[in-house]
């Protein structure tokens, strides 16, 4: 006779282990022939017993014994290996991260460019102050703009609370994007870049006030300790009508409120969802908005800002196509790469491998007790 029997664990599912078990059972002595009248033959002794009964269900005995000690072992292990195996650690390639880099020490050298331009730009509207002619001498020039809108007093107050929201807004974004080394360092590079091109352009060609109402502080011609209180002054309060920092003229061509207005939107329009058109629509009208008070408030001519608008917009996706656009580094029919910046451009931009994803993620750590550092793989288990 054969049986089949299926051992396992009581609490959890273990290896079937299915043991064949054949018992033989002895070979039935012969009956003795029976006499006429019912009584068998009478024998002195009965034969023994046979021994390879006995030797068969000591070897039974034997095997399901080491197929209970070989149960026990499997179901040891298996809880040994659940207890310590429920949480597996899902590391991601490291060609794959090093697609994007931080690098933040290139991210402290472009503020360093940064600050330098911006700092430069207070030293050339010291220089350009002493030369701006006088308003009885050399009235404003004529601007089809002020021809047809009066002038505001308060308009400018708006562009400058716009601008101020605006750079906020920025800020804030900033502070939640995953990859904050990269997107920062070239926020730093295209302001440098900008204000460097406003020295320029401020310096080589000095207008006359746009408006008679503009006051503009008096000259201090050779007094060098005079101009470095201004320049100390207008960085403490940062270039601002509403701080009371900027009284000099001159810094018309072309206008930075301008490019604040415009950079700022720029960047928070590239590096949030799409999904999230109400807050690029705000956005948008603060920047417009912002922009159009300029020339409502007369504190700048029309082709001031025209120009501010042309070269921040133009500068910006000039970047960021080659950013995004692998292709284009070396190919040798990219003229976007004859720009006078690009070997700066592949300085801080070398090592990003990808287009940079719109990711976010907390601005700082948070305790191990509120973080997910694993990812849980769950097995299915058969029941």
């Amino acid at each position: 006779m054969a049986a089949s029997e299926l051992i396992q664990g009581d609490d959890d599912v273990g290896p079937h282990l299915e043991v064949n078990v054949a018992t033989v059972s002895p070979p039935t002595p012969p009956r003795p022939p029976r006499l006429s009248n019912g009584n068998p033959p009478r024998h002195t002794s009965s034969p023994p017993p046979p021994t390879e009964t006995h030797d068969g269900k000591k070897q039974e005995r034997s095997k399901l014994s080491s197929l209970f000690q070989q149960n026990q072992l499997i179901h040891s292990l298996s809880s040994g290996l659940r207890k310590h195996c429920d949480y597996v650690k899902i590391s991601v390639p490291e060609e794959r991260a090093n697609r994007l880099p931080s690098e933040w020490w290139k991210t402290g050298v472009a503020f360093l460019y940064a600050l330098f331009n911006l700092v430069f730009t207070t030293v050339i509207i010291t220089v350009v102050h002493e030369r701006v002619p006088d308003k009885s001498v050399s009235p404003p020039l004529p601007d089809k703009f002020f021809d047809y809108v009066d002038r505001v007093p308060w308009a400018f107050n708006v562009t400058e609370v716009n601008g101020l929201i605006l750079s906020g807004l920025w800020l804030f974004q900033w502070l939640f994007l995953k990859h904050k080394s990269i997107v920062l360092r070239r926020c730093f590079f295209l302001i440098g870049t900008l204000y460097m091109y406003r020295c320029v352009t401020m310096y080589i060609t000095t207008l006359p006030v746009p408006g008679k109402h503009m006051v503009c502080a008096p000259k201090l011609y050779n007094d060098s300790t005079g101009k470095i209180w201004r320049i100390l002054r207008m960085i403490s309060g940062g270039g601002l009508s509403l701080t009371g920092s900027h009284l000099m003229c001159g810094d018309f061509l072309y206008s930075g409120h301008t490019v604040m207005c415009t950079l700022s939107y720029l960047f928070i329009k590239e590096y949030s969802p799409r999904w999230m058109w109400w807050y690029h629509w705000f956005c948008w009208l603060l920047s417009a908005s912002g922009v159009l008070c300029i020339l409502i408030g007369h504190e700048h001519y029309s082709i001031d800002v025209v120009i501010g608008y042309f070269a921040t917009t133009r500068t910006f996706w000039w970047y960021h196509t080659m950013a995004n656009t692998h292709t284009l580094r070396q190919a040798s029919n990219n003229y976007l790469s004859r720009t006078w910046w690009n070997p700066i451009f592949n300085f801080l931009e070398r090592n990003v491998q990808t287009t940079v994803p719109i990711m976010f993620s907390w601005p700082v750590n948070l305790p191990s007790s509120c973080r997910q550092r694993y990812r849980i793989v769950e097995g299915g288990r058969d029941e």
